[in-house]
Formats: structure tokens, C-alpha cells, sequence
């Protein structure tokens, strides 16, 4: 793969972890909420600036994310952010959790970001200046996958 999907690390904190040590399953939307803004920053277009140069807001429509390995406190997890559909007026990122020290995905997500008029909270198109921007971090599943972990990827 010559593009590389957008990819932040970070550390499980101490306040992501429930009393068995284990990462709380809501803490996981932290971590996909930095690396959806550190993508659309990477993609030249910070959240600021969307908002306010396309006149527009991304709220989210939809939420799913499925749990395949306990990560705990100060594990590192990779963290792959790509954009896997654009439709008329939505986005779908598509959010790879993948556990460094174990070699496999701990989480798979994705979210339904529904593009809005801002006066009005309803549904518009897709700007194609933005989607001209995001295009070149969209990605299948498998290419991220093979990206993080090689050949030896566990999937769930």
C-alpha cells in the first residue's frame, strides 16, 4: 500500500480502566473522537475550519463498535482512523484499535457522521471540496488491517 491510513498512538490512561483494570468500553470513544480530529486535520481541513467553511455541522448518526481484546492500563494501542463510504449527505469512518503489545485488534468501530445545515439541523450534501479532501484517506478494511498488523493480523 503506498497511502498510509491516518494512525495515532496513545496510551491507556488511568481514567480509561474499570475496577478490574480492564479499559471501560466508553473510554474507547475518546480515543476514536482524537484520532477523527487529528484525521480531519491531517486532511488539511481542521474541525474549525470545516464548520465554518462549508457553513455546515457533522453530527454523528450512528455509533458501533465491537470488543475482541481487554486492553489494560498503560497498554499502548494504535488507533487507524479512514473513511470507508461517502454518501449523498454522510461519512463513515471505520476506527482499527489495534493492541501493540498482543499483535491484534482490540476494537473495531465506525461512526455515521450525517452532514447538516447549520441554521436548520437538516440534512445537506456533502460539500465536494471536502470530500475531495477526505477521499485520500479512505480505505477497505483489509488494506488497514494488513497495514497494522502484516500477515499475522488476528481478526475478529
Amino acid at each position: 500500500m503506498s497511502r498510509a491510513p491516518f494512525v495515532v498512538d496513545e496510551y491507556v490512561r488511568w481514567s480509561d480502566v474499570d475496577y478490574a483494570g480492564i479499559i471501560f468500553y466508553g473510554s474507547y470513544v475518546r480515543f476514536f473522537e482524537i484520532a477523527e480530529t487529528e484525521l480531519f486535520r491531517a486532511a488539511g481541513v481542521p474541525y474549525r475550519e470545516v464548520f465554518d467553511r462549508f457553513d455546515m455541522w457533522l453530527p454523528r448518526a450512528h455509533l458501533s463498535c465491537d470488543f475482541t481484546y481487554p486492553a489494560r492500563l498503560d497498554d499502548r494501542l494504535r488507533v487507524a482512523a479512514y473513511f470507508t463510504r461517502f454518501g449523498n449527505s454522510s461519512i463513515r469512518i471505520n476506527f482499527d484499535v489495534w493492541h501493540a503489545a498482543a499483535r491484534q485488534l482490540a476494537a473495531a468501530a465506525h461512526e455515521v457522521l450525517v452532514c447538516v445545515n447549520r441554521g436548520t439541523l437538516r440534512p445537506r450534501p456533502l460539500p465536494a471540496d471536502l470530500k475531495s479532501l477526505l477521499t485520500g484517506f479512505a480505505f477497505t478494511e483489509a488494506e488497514v488491517r494488513r497495514y497494522l498488523g502484516g500477515s499475522e493480523v488476528k481478526q475478529p
